[in-house]
């Protein structure tokens, strides 16, 4: 008996569907493609529910005769392509004709269309690759196509969607891209009835990248261009202080086509590498054109990788372009001397760096105040007059959700293996000698009792970073950095568990311009931003101004902490309330950067605060990261190294 089957055609469309079309996302790609390809100079797309109930793409293009619509849905019908061969000199963004049919094979679609020599347009219904009406109407030139309920007879595959707002997020970043990869083509986008995203299509794309990423990139920028007869490149690099922490901005696009290319990619980072911090990324939006028959577009079910006959040349081309326009620019980055800026400049030339430092940038916690004296809190960048307790104003635009609702993600967090909560901690160092520290296990019980934090002796700090401190017949060393990261840590988590955070407003305000997808991420967010601290509200148009930061993060730059915690965020749309290990790694993180560094001399009052606070903590062996805090040598085996025992 024959165990092998021929598939019906039905079967064959939803696998092929399920290469094709993966989430919203890929409905919108394929059918914008088919739009460019028809010619179409103005292209509207609107999407409900993140594109998961409702897409509807509108273009002004040449349209569908009648007697093609049905065979556009079949599969491997193309009016791109007619041999094999055609696949090396492939000009347009689709040829398989494979789209239609696997979107109709999930969804309930609806197309409308009309050529302009035709007097009438006509109407299509096909609903799961059922064919279920055609009739002509009247329409104006071009095709429109509806699609409702994606993955609605597949339910197993409509699971693996995410929510509405990350799908319409992952809608956004696709358009924010065919924007910049058709500067000439005017596109509207529409996102639950509210235009999010409008360009002319006058070719400008100076233009487009202001609109797309705001003022601050865009005056940030340096036109490159390069011409030879078989690649042709012209775009705009960032100049090294506009880099992020990922490669959400390196934009670069094949004959019309958004690319990921591991040559490309690889050229511009090394070209970058000597301007530029490590793990940061550039900013580029650059235009290739090349010689179709160098190219293989067809290694990708959705085109999304291509292979490149001349890569070398192209690496090289690129390297040199790139290194070159940056070496030839004076890259010294501009401040701004207002009033406040000189008198932080002139507060930081005091002595004990780190103590003026901290005094000129905090006024708000008391948790601090043993850090530094309390005669001289003065600072050009915060004020003492505007502390805020307990934040709560997200602005309007943010929805304002209250507090409690977020309550569970800290529970989670409160009740997974990755922390415990520190019932022992307290906020104030003041009341550290009166907290009951429970019994600990392993070698250092005894420098975590009550009697160690009121007797230990601090000896002094060596080479910059590491503090000697004696108790009992233990020589104890502990890494300033680790200490403190772990203190803001756990800080900066109790308060968020408890709602009792401390912000540090700001004058003036921070004012962003940030992407969609990064507004998005804000969004989605805001009650753990709140939580942590911060005080944002919607500023206009792409434009949001942070008007209080958390306090124990005063001593960094609050606009890259920002931008960098944000970066983070927007790789993560999906996680919303849950994923409490996400969550750890960002305070992880923000408190590693504002955590005082090695090779930083700190006063002794200092180090005893700190030490002081390290103590309270239930664990204090580990950095967020890991690393260890303390270590220690013991009398006797001191003795041993120096002979006195045998």
């Amino acid at each position: 008996m024959s165990i092998i089957h021929l598939l019906d055609e039905n079967t064959i469309n939803h696998i092929a569907a399920g290469e094709v079309v993966e989430r919203p996302k890929a409905v919108v790609k394929e059918l914008i493609e088919n739009a460019i390809d028809a010619g179409a100079s103005a292209i509207t797309v609107e999407i409900k529910e993140g594109g998961i109930s409702f897409i509807r793409i509108t273009d002004n293009g040449s349209g569908i005769a009648k007697e093609d619509i049905p065979l556009a849905f079949m599969r491997h019908a193309t009016s791109k392509i007619k041999t094999a061969e055609d696949l090396f000199l492939v000009n347009s963004l689709g040829f398989r004709g494979e789209a239609l049919s696997s979107i109709a094979a999930v969804s309930q679609v609806e197309l409308i269309t009309k050529q302009a020599a035709s007097l009438n347009g006509y109407r299509y219904i096909i609903e799961g690759g059922e064919e279920k009406s055609l009739e002509e109407i009247g329409c104006p030139s071009g095709t429109t196509i509806i699609v409702r309920n994606l993955f609605y007879n597949t339910p197993a595959r409509r699971k693996f969607l995410k929510s509405a707002t990350t799908e319409a997020g992952y809608v956004n970043d696709l358009m924010e891209r065919l924007i910049l990869s058709h500067p000439g083509i005017s596109f509207r986008f529409i996102v639950n009835n509210q235009v999010r995203l409008q360009s002319s299509g006058n070719n400008n794309v100076k233009d487009i990248l202001y609109h797309i990423y705001g003022r601050d990139i865009s005056k940030e920028l340096l036109p490159v261009e390069f011409n030879s007869p078989d690649i042709t490149i012209k775009g705009y690099i960032g100049k090294p202080t506009i880099s992020r922490g990922n490669r959400n901005f390196e934009n670069y696009f094949i004959n019309g086509r958004y690319i990921k290319n591991h040559i490309i990619t690889k050229a511009i980072e090394e070209a970058y590498k000597p301007f530029m911090m490590q793990h940061k990324y550039p900013f580029t939006s650059l235009y290739y054109e090349i010689n179709p028959s160098l190219l293989d577009v067809n290694v990708h079910p959705q085109k999304m990788e291509l292979k490149i006959n001349n890569g070398e040349q192209v690496y090289q081309i690129t390297y040199n372009l790139i290194k070159d326009s940056l070496s030839k620019k004076e890259l010294i980055p501009k401040i701004s001397l207002s009033k406040n800026d000189q008198k932080k400049v002139t507060q930081e030339k005091l002595p004990e760096p780190f103590e003026k430092n901290r005094i000129s940038n905090l006024k708000a916690l008391e948790t601090l105040a043993a850090y530094q004296p309390m005669d001289n809190r003065q600072s050009a960048n915060y004020s003492g007059d505007h502390i805020s307790t307990n934040t709560t104003d997200i602005g309007s635009n943010i929805s304002g959700n209250n507090k409690e609702d977020n309550q569970p993600i800290w529970d989670q967090i409160n009740n997974s293996d990755i922390i415990k909560e520190n019932h022992s901690y307290e906020a104030t160092v003041n009341t550290a000698n009166n907290i009951e520290v429970k019994d600990q296990l392993g070698l250092f019980s005894d420098f975590l009792s009550k009697e160690a934090v009121k007797d230990h002796r601090i000896l002094g700090q060596i080479f910059s970073t590491y503090w000697l401190v004696e108790y009992q017949k233990e020589l104890y060393i502990i890494d300033q950095h680790a200490a403190h990261e772990k203190v803001l840590y756990e800080r900066i988590l109790k308060a968020a568990k408890n709602n009792k955070h401390t912000s540090q407003m700001l004058l003036p305000p921070i004012v962003l311009t940030l992407s969609l997808k990064e507004q998005e991420a804000i969004k989605t967010h805001n009650k753990i931003l709140e939580q942590l601290g911060y005080e944002i509200e919607h500023f206009g148009g792409n434009e949001f101004s942070i008007r209080a930061v958390p306090a124990d993060l005063y001593n960094l730059s609050d606009k890259d902490l920002f931008l960098e915690f944000i970066d983070e965020l927007t790789q993560e749309l999906g996680f919303g309330q849950g994923d409490p290990l996400s969550i750890l790694e960002k305070i992880a993180s923000m408190a590693c950067k504002s955590a005082v560094k090695a090779n930083h001399i700190l006063s002794t009052e200092e180090a005893s605060s700190l030490i002081k606070e390290l103590l309270t903590l239930e664990n204090p062996y580990h950095c967020p990261h890991g690393r260890p805090v303390i270590i220690s040598i013991s009398r006797y085996e001191l003795e041993k190294k120096f002979k006195r025992i045998i």
